[in-house]
């Protein structure tokens, strides 16, 4: 490959990534709603760029399975289905009692800091009623507990199954704001068990925690017109 095709091979997977994260950042901020189009030709001129990277960004998304490409209707934000949300959950819920057990067993105090430090952010972000930093946090506290159970295909099955979460999570959030205070109670007693090494109690509230986001996820589905 020459020096001109590197660079510009270059230069278009910067501006895939860069489209990519912003409609990302968007769709889980509920600026683009569930069952919104995605018109290449607009987003690429509306930044400013060629629709080649704005293509590619689509691909990733859904590959993440945020978005959907349907015949003779185009790319679309995925719509939230209860019946697939559910069907996540049955994996999830028992792999999370599985993180539960395996964190406690396997977390190191550089580990343990960094969660403090997290639901310390956590805190503020409930406190300001920042849905939108709320929610990140939230996938990235779950994202270590399986990144610390020293377990790597478990974590490659657990960051594969939770991309497709995101929204869904995003989605409550949103339209149930209430629910962030609740959540960081939660996820407190969590770590807490986690701490003083309480193997079982860290599987089960996790558990719980999960079967209760998916009842709560279902109540706001069900709440749309």
């Amino acid at each position: 490959m020459s020096s001109p095709d590197a660079i510009t091979l270059l230069r278009t997977r910067s501006l895939t990534t860069l489209v990519h994260e912003e409609l990302e950042r968007q769709i889980l901020q509920g600026q683009i709603q569930p069952g919104d189009a995605l018109r290449e030709a607009s987003i690429a001129t509306n930044m400013g760029i060629s629709r080649g990277p704005v293509r590619e960004a689509f691909r990733t998304l859904e590959e993440r399975g945020l978005v959907l490409f349907e015949k003779n209707c185009g790319v679309s934000v995925r719509k939230l289905d209860s019946e697939q949300a559910a069907q996540i959950y049955q994996v999830r819920i028992p792999l999370e009692g599985l993180i539960g057990q395996l964190v406690t067993l396997n977390l190191k105090p550089e580990g343990r800091i960094q969660i403090e430090r997290l639901i310390e952010m956590m805190h503020i972000a409930v406190d300001e009623k920042d849905i939108g930093t709320y929610a990140t946090l939230n996938q990235q506290f779950h994202d270590l507990l399986a990144k610390y159970t020293n377990n790597l295909p478990l974590y490659d099955t657990y960051r594969k199954l939770v991309v497709q979460l995101r929204l869904f999570r995003s989605h409550t959030f949103r339209h149930s704001p209430e629910t962030i205070k609740l959540s960081l109670q939660e996820h407190i007693a969590i770590f807490n068990a986690i701490s003083t090494g309480d193997e079982n109690g860290a599987s089960e509230l996790l558990r719980k925690h999960a079967e209760d986001s998916l009842q709560r996820l279902t109540a706001t589905i069900n709440k749309q017109p």
